[in-house]
């Protein structure tokens, strides 16, 4: 025990108005604070291709700010009385209004040639840095402040987590429903930062409240021997519980948008989940609450494990997409309820928030920094999700007999795995039998729910075990990450018409096929996959095969570089491509040879097709073709009424714009088609399905736009595929640069 001075206490407030006070500035602030994040991302999406990795990216400024402003908070709180902590803070915000309204720097261009992260991270800071550093440092600077209000619940005011989380959901979950659809980009940077001047007022009534508070001390005995030993090991347990949920966080959301859209409603999904268990395990539920989801973990997993890793091709994607969801929410659940129950005397409330958030800040920065160095997959997401089940109550570390037969099961099992994968074996004709077997023992994974250690391992024994099973039989001779994604390059087998096999090979990104070639040097250079000639592009080809030889045709995504055996040597193309690494991969010959077999007189231009074309002259080309896709998504950006504009602006005037479209999640014939109306454009579309099953052809939908019918006519009335005039839509307004509303076009 020790004896310390604190503020007088004697007269308690019970008033209502305190509370709506500090929590309605928590809530304004919380709220303003994941407005922005959805806000900025889609302005700065169209600077970077609608790569996954611009969310990512920004979600490590958030919560590098984040930190700073709780350090901020942490150090006034600690060293300055209270009327010199509302004086110093009055100044912090009287500087932050330079940077209002908020808006991207004047004539910001990322660079082309190497990595965006560190310019992505700069333009943020000078863009938002501010005004966001100030509402980060509201939920621990005015908690500690209500602390010191002297009011009859100022001895626990965590509870007012609760609504600020809550604010932060509202806001989130407004953004893709309300906001976006209503609002356009200009207006929403105007009215945030007219919330944000509400805030700084808001603020200010708190500062008012506290410097009338009486700076009376009274001694008072110390707190508890528990809450006056922040020992290292605790800290670091606050922080290993804020980190995995953290690096979970943007594991999934790399999982998720690489596979749909990069958009801000599919980055909202898992960041409202993980703000939801702060809001239920910041309230008084959580002593009931935290029990069960401990108890049901397990439960959900076993289902995650089975199937999400092992053989996801069998569920339809939106149950895919729940095992996932589901298993990252009792995750976090787990860690932020253990993190609650470990919560200290207000006395360090801001240390403890610190904490939180300098590991929140390390978690982001894994995996935007670290992991895409050292993996080249997206290996941090079930790495987390081990250390997540590492994390459960009841883990105990101490080197002891326990702990080793904890270990011996997940050992033998990698060590078995290691044995028949450097044996010589040919696993594949065991495929089944072993996946069953791994699907056997994720039921082994139940039996150990109250051994953590072992629980655990046996876990990520498995995943990692299925996941290098898949890696074997997929034949992957080449796999890279980037900041736009996970390429790879595989090798499979067709059987020919004589029955014989016969290799070719694939390049994926993410989960999404983008490009096929046959290795025999007599069919090298037949275009395949969406690109086939019985389909949609051999058509276009063939039709205009009298008319075209001197054209200029630009191609949007280069893919494994199929496209360019449609070229003629007499014809001018120039291939745009935001990823280098495509690039490097269409152009080498051990894994494509499209590229050096057809291409002609070609010109790369490298970043993103919207920046390069603007330097491209007006009226250059008489074909544009737009096959630009991260993953199985389209950017947005590339879809609104000025991009097409922009397209039609480098046409001739009786140029064709052929627009890739497949997607197996939305209906981008909507958003085409919308804009031929407004625009006063032909538009014709087919959704191709081949008729005979030719190897390598596969489904596939395209639409063409000319500014003149007359232009399409001979497609129209060709007998080579079923075109036929865009379906009218009426319910949606047309998709602008301020404007973009995905929900419209889920299939």
């Amino acid at each position: 025990m020790k004896i310390m001075s604190y503020p007088s206490e004697a007269k308690t407030d019970r008033s209502l108005s305190l509370i709506v006070l500090f929590a309605g500035t928590l809530f304004i602030s919380a709220s303003l604070m994941f407005a922005l994040q959805p806000l900025f991302g889609k302005i700065l999406l169209p600077l970077l291709g609608g790569s996954p990795a611009v969310w990512n990216t920004c979600m490590v400024f958030y919560q590098s700010i984040l930190f700073l402003g709780y350090l901020y908070a942490h150090a006034i709180s600690t060293r300055f009385n209270q009327h010199r902590q509302i004086q110093i803070h009055a100044v912090i915000i009287l500087i932050s209004f330079l940077a209002l309204p908020v808006a991207l720097p004047e004539n910001t261009a990322p660079p082309t040639e190497s990595d965006p992260t560190f310019w992505l991270l700069w333009t943020l800071f000078l863009a938002i840095g501010l005004p966001y550093f100030v509402v980060s440092t509201t939920a621990p600077l005015i908690q500690k402040w209500f602390a010191n209000v002297g009011h009859h619940t100022s001895h626990d005011p965590y509870y007012l987590y609760a609504a600020s989380n809550t604010g932060s959901l509202i806001a989130l979950l407004s953004y893709p429903f309300l906001l976006e659809p209503a609002i356009g980009l200009a207006n929403q940077k105007t009215y945030w930062s007219i919330g944000y001047i509400i805030l700084c007022l808001l603020i200010a009534g708190c500062a008012f409240v506290l410097w009338k508070t009486r700076q009376n001390t009274v001694i008072v005995q110390d707190i508890s021997l528990k809450e006056n030993n922040l020992g290292l090991y605790r800290k670091l347990r606050w922080m290993a519980l804020a980190f995995v949920p953290s690096s979970l966080l943007l594991g999934l959301t790399n999982f998720i948008s690489t596979d749909i859209a990069s958009v801000p409603l599919l980055w909202i999904i898992p960041l409202t989940l993980y703000l939801l268990s702060f809001v239920i395990v910041f309230s008084k539920w959580n002593d009931r609450i935290h029990p069960l989801m401990v108890r049901l973990q397990p439960v959900v997993l076993l289902p995650f494990i089975a199937y999400a890793f092992i053989n996801p091709a069998d569920l339809p994607y939106w149950a895919y997409l729940c095992l996932h969801l589901l298993a990252f929410f009792f995750a976090v659940m787990v860690c932020h309820g253990e993190l609650a129950k470990d919560r200290p005397h207000t006395r360090y409330l801001t240390t403890f928030y610190l904490i939180m958030s300098f590991a929140g800040m390390l978690g982001g920065m894994f995996n935007t920094f670290v992991a895409p160095f050292i993996f080249n997959g997206i290996y941090e997401y079930p790495i987390m999700i081990v250390a997540a089940l590492l994390l459960r109550p009841g883990t105990v570390l101490s080197l002891n007999k326990g702990l080793l037969l904890q270990i011996i099961a997940p050992a033998l099992l990698v060590i078995a795995g290691l044995v028949l994968y450097t044996s010589g074996m040919e696993l594949l004709q065991y495929f089944d039998l072993i996946v069953i077997s791994l699907i056997a023992l994720t039921f082994l994974t139940y039996l150990l729910r109250r051994r953590p250690v072992a629980y655990a391992l046996l876990t990520g024994a498995i995943i990692f075990l299925s996941l290098g099973l898949h890696g074997l039989s997929s034949h992957t001779l080449y796999q890279e990450r980037t900041f736009f994604g996970v390429l790879a390059v595989r090798e499979s087998i067709l059987t020919d018409e004589h029955n014989q096999p016969e290799k070719y090979h694939e390049l994926f990104h993410g989960t999404t096929k983008h490009g096929a070639q046959r290795l025999a040097a007599n069919l090298a250079r037949i275009p395949l996959t969406y690109y086939s000639r019985p389909g949609p592009m051999g058509q276009l080809f063939k039709e205009f095969d009298n008319n075209n030889k001197n054209w200029k045709i630009g191609i949007v995504g280069l893919g494994a570089g199929a496209l360019a055996c449609y070229a003629k040597s007499t014809q001018d193309w120039t291939l745009y491509e935001i990823d280098p690494l495509v690039v490097d991969i269409a152009n080498n010959t051990d894994y494509f040879s499209y590229l050096k077999l057809c291409a002609h007189k070609t010109t790369m231009r490298i970043g993103d097709a919207r920046l390069s074309l603007e330097k491209e002259p007006d009226q250059k080309f008489d074909l544009l073709v737009l096959d630009a896709f991260s993953s199985d998504s389209v950017p947005t950006h590339l879809l609104t009424q000025e991009a097409l504009e922009l397209y039609f602006k480098k046409l001739k005037p009786g140029g064709i714009l052929a627009f890739h479209i497949t997607n197996r999640h939305l209906l981008l014939k909507k958003v085409l088609s919308i804009h031929a109306e407004h625009l006063h454009l032909a538009a014709l579309i087919q959704e191709f399905k081949p008729q005979q099953n030719i190897p390598l052809v596969v489904a596939t939908d395209w639409v063409v736009m000319a500014k003149n019918p007359e232009t399409l006519a001979p497609l129209s009335l060709s007998r080579l595929g079923n075109w036929h005039k865009m379906p009218l839509y009426f319910d949606m307004k047309p998709w602008t640069d301020d404007f973009t509303n995905i929900v419209s076009i889920w299939k």
